[in-house]
């Protein structure tokens, strides 16, 4: 994988989707959207269009974890540490607005509280969460590993809540979106948002045209995407 350090601060359907999960193979439900192809180091056009997403410059922007149909990123991976050294363990992004406010509105719902339910029921469900759990914190570890970064220490959070609660769909949307099948809840609450990239690019495509409005936008959604750090 092509990694190139930038200097990512936060970014932010239908209704709920039942996912079978099986801790050993991938969920029997998948997400409409799934990576094309590898992670790849971002471009300057790419570094462009998640500042346009993001409204504002990204931090340790280290790949296109997930393009979104219309060619943009709509996750992208960051470093685990700041240039400073500061933990970030949020290892995956999502930066499409309208997937960030379409997974806005099942938290608003109350999807997360839910979900966090049916885990505790569900032995098989919760088997696939703690895996999905385990695999978030390898990927964070080889990212650090690639990038020449000191990994975060063992015991530091994954992301989302995982591996026994949920508390941010958002981080387990773009883990599924950069890791297919890998994450039981992120499929379910990806599939759940819809297809969020009918209405065109989000943002302009950086050097190129702009993309003529869609005739109806959803609105903005005013809930900053989190930042694990300060959960």
């Amino acid at each position: 994988m092509v990694r190139a350090a930038v200097g990512l601060g936060p970014a932010g359907g239908q209704g709920p989707v039942a996912v079978t999960s099986s801790a050993t193979g991938p969920p029997a439900g998948r997400p409409a959207v799934r990576s094309t192809q590898p992670s790849t180091g971002p471009s300057a056009a790419d570094a462009a269009a998640v500042a346009a997403q993001l409204g504002r410059e990204p931090r340790a922007l280290l790949a296109v974890a997930h393009r979104c149909p219309c060619g943009l990123p709509d996750v992208v991976e960051t470093a685990p540490r700041l240039p400073d050294g500061t933990p970030f363990p949020t290892l995956y992004y999502l930066t499409c607005p309208r997937a960030v406010a379409a997974v806005s509105r099942q938290e608003a719902a109350g999807l997360m509280r839910e979900m966090t339910q049916r885990t505790a029921a569900d032995p098989q469900l919760r088997q696939a969460y703690q895996a999905a759990h385990r695999d978030y914190l390898a990927r964070r570890d080889e990212a650090a590993r690639a990038s020449g970064i000191e990994p975060l220490p063992p015991g530091t959070p994954s992301a989302g809540g995982m591996p026994d609660r949920v508390k941010c769909l958002h981080a387990l949307v773009a883990h599924e979106l950069a890791a297919p099948g890998h994450n039981p809840l992120g499929a379910e609450a990806a599939r759940a948002a819809g297809e969020w990239w009918r209405a065109g690019p989000c943002v302009a495509p950086p050097a190129g045209p702009a993309a003529p409005p869609p005739a109806d936008p959803p609105p903005p959604d005013p809930r900053p995407q989190r930042d694990e750090r300060d959960e």
